[in-house]
């Protein structure tokens, strides 16, 4: 690890004397493991995470760059921070509650301490004029007693349950081995929180990451089921810009979970189903929001998904490719009907 000229302690020290739960992270730049080449990080991102609670960049959004009034060397405000690198008062750090002793190892103490600090009135900001290099290993150096899953799902699994109220029973269909692994005692951690009079996980969606890929606002949540066929819509585990696919309803959620949103998106984690052609396959792809291929009318009468561009219903897979849920003409037909299941209680009004 290294601090380029540009990594001045005072820019991080002059953000947390004033208030001192302000919470800083400086920009983490890459140093190859094989050159240690220095590849400087970009300002335009900000920390966030996916229906798994695996931590992510994402761009910066427009309503965060006008709060900034267009200053990119301003202190970013960011939903949650990569970890290890960051600046905190320390008698604030153990007024929070420090870190949660009962995970293990390593993975979700970033969220955790992200989900605390805005939750429980603090700020947590990345000042674009601090940057430190890391070098990122191919593999990880810890042991993990019992396998890296079990490890990174046993703290997830905390997070979730002190911190993110109904939404971890989403967390948990989304993983299903996450319900059962062993969380431990989280007594103190929950009695932590209401001490410290935190708000609650919905707060947090709406206010400080309203374009979280978590299920908020949203009229229905759950499978998408073809009326003929009985098969499920499945992202069958595939990478942005891959079709997505069909296969029997196992009713476990994972990769048959989709919502469909207010902004008419039908989603799974950070795709959302996009179409760029008449008669084409639908593809999964990396949601923007903007509507556009993304876009889609779900008619509960009819039963019909409906593209907004191409005003091409959803269809079952043809013979040629059993897997592949294909865009048609609309006929009314029980091949493009499709039922939509709720299953969970928290939905958009």
């Amino acid at each position: 690890m290294t601090c380029p000229l540009t990594c001045l302690a005072p820019s991080s020290l002059a953000r947390i004397s004033p208030d001192r739960k302000t919470v800083v992270c400086p920009i983490i730049d890459v140093i190859s493991d094989e050159t240690f080449e220095y590849i400087t990080a970009s300002d335009m991102t900000w920390g966030g995470f996916n229906w798994k609670l695996n931590f992510r960049w994402y761009r910066v959004p427009q309503r965060e760059m006008a709060r900034r009034g267009g200053d990119r060397t301003a202190p970013l405000r960011t939903p949650t921070m990569a970890g290890g690198l960051f600046s905190i008062d320390k008698d604030y750090f153990y007024e929070l509650g420090a870190y949660d002793e009962g995970m293990d190892i390593w993975g979700g103490e970033n969220l955790e301490m992200s989900f605390r600090v805005w939750q429980c009135g603090g700020i947590l900001e990345i000042i674009p004029c601090s940057h430190v290099g890391h070098v990122f290993r191919d593999k990880s150096p810890y042991t993990f007693p019992g396998g890296v899953s079990k490890i990174v799902l046993h703290n997830a699994a905390r997070v979730a349950e002190v911190w993110m109220d109904e939404w971890r029973d989403f967390y948990y269909a989304m993983n299903p081995g996450a319900a059962n692994v062993d969380v431990g005692d989280v007594t103190e951690r929950r009695q932590l929180r209401e001490q410290l009079g935190c708000k609650n996980f919905r707060w947090y969606l709406e206010n400080i990451y309203p374009e979280s890929q978590m299920p908020l606002d949203y009229f229905y949540l759950g499978e998408v089921r073809n009326a003929e066929t009985q098969n499920c819509l499945d992202t069958m585990s595939r990478k942005s810009g891959e079709n997505v696919g069909m296969s029997y309803c196992h009713g476990l959620g994972g990769n048959q979970v989709f919502a469909y949103t207010k902004r008419q998106q039908i989603m799974s984690d950070d795709n959302c189903l996009d179409a760029s052609q008449h008669d084409g396959p639908v593809k999964l792809v990396r949601c923007h929001g903007m509507g556009g291929n993304q876009a889609w009318i779900y008619s509960d009468k009819e039963r019909t998904i409906k593209h907004v561009n191409t005003e091409q219903c959803l269809q079952k897979p043809e013979p040629r490719s059993p897997s592949t849920p294909l865009l048609r003409n609309c006929d009314h037909s029980v091949g493009q009907e499709w039922i939509m299941k709720s299953k969970f209680k928290w939905q958009a009004s």
